[in-house]
């Protein structure tokens, strides 16, 4: 029996995610899903390898286990069908990861069956899904590729998150594209006392906090990597403050890039909204882009 998730974080993770599989999604793109099938079939006892996400997931089924509390919930969420998913339930079987939970919806979209599993986060490398997911105010990220030789810390979970139109809405990141950074600067000088409105991935932040206030020192460190500079810093430590929420590290870079900090840090994981941080980042670390929603004014303008 599978445990109650009760306030555990709640992570949907796609097998392409979880795994390496970009030479059985090429087969499955270039010769169609019988071919794909076959393949699947006649290698369900090979193992398949690591994906983008892999260090993140067992980091956080190793503290479950730590700590003996189902602290974090990872759910399989797959358009496989059940028989394909078979090399991918062996695979899990094989690395000893603690996950109960699978959705293999044959092809169909998976985001119908987010609210089914209680997700807070979707972690996939499915495009249209990640954007299915954002689109219904679920929190939701579009893997890049595993950087070659990660090595993860073996103590620590380490999350790093970007801020504006990830942790936080996206109210400054419209005014700086649109109005330009004096602008956006005035704006946040004006409103430094009034906290940012929750963004998408507000609630992920807050329920990671709780985890860590339960899991002691030293299990879960938090990073905020943000593009701001100092004089926009205010606002975004009263608005964690306002939410109860603190974070270990924080890095106001004014517009330097993010990846030599990320390589300090080491993240598990880092969240960001734009291809330009995300990207290079993914060369150091596990990184993911977080979509816009469709009724923003920031995907009109970014649409992919």
């Amino acid at each position: 029996m599978s445990p109650d998730i009760g306030d555990a974080l709640v992570i949907a993770i796609s097998s392409r995610a979880l795994f390496d599989l970009e030479r059985e999604n090429r087969i499955f793109e270039d010769e169609g899903l019988k071919v794909y099938a076959d393949f699947q079939k006649s290698n369900e006892s090979s193992i398949l390898e690591p994906g983008a996400a892999f260090p993140l997931v067992e980091a956080f089924l190793k503290l479950n286990d730590k700590l003996d509390e189902h602290l974090v919930e990872v759910v399989i969420m797959s358009q496989n069908n059940p028989q394909t998913g078979m090399r991918v339930m062996n695979s899990i079987d094989y690395y000893k990861l603690g996950i109960t939970r699978a959705a293999f919806s044959g092809g169909r979209p998976l985001g119908p069956y987010l609210t089914a599993y209680n997700v807070d986060l979707l972690l996939s490398k499915n495009s249209q899904d990640v954007q299915d997911a954002a689109d219904h105010s679920i929190a939701a990220a579009q893997l890049y590729p595993l950087p070659g030789n990660f090595n993860p810390d073996a103590d620590e979970i380490r999350i790093a998150f970007d801020g504006d139109a990830v942790l936080f809405s996206d109210e400054a990141e419209i005014i700086y594209k649109q109005q330009g950074l004096d602008a956006f600067l005035e704006h946040e000088k004006f409103f430094a006392k009034q906290p940012l409105p929750e963004g998408p991935f507000g609630r992920v932040l807050k329920t990671l906090s709780r985890i860590k206030s339960r899991a002691g020192g030293g299990i879960i460190r938090i990073a905020l990597i943000t593009a701001r500079d100092r004089l926009a810093h205010e606002r975004v430590i009263l608005t964690l403050r306002s939410w109860g929420v603190t974070v270990d590290e924080a890095y106001f870079l004014g517009g330097l890039p993010k990846k030599e900090v990320l390589k300090a840090f080491n993240a598990h994981i880092f969240f960001d909204d734009q291809d330009k941080h995300a990207g290079p980042a993914s060369e150091i670390v596990p990184s993911a882009r977080v979509p816009y929603k469709r009724d923003s004014e920031l995907h009109e303008n970014n649409a992919d």
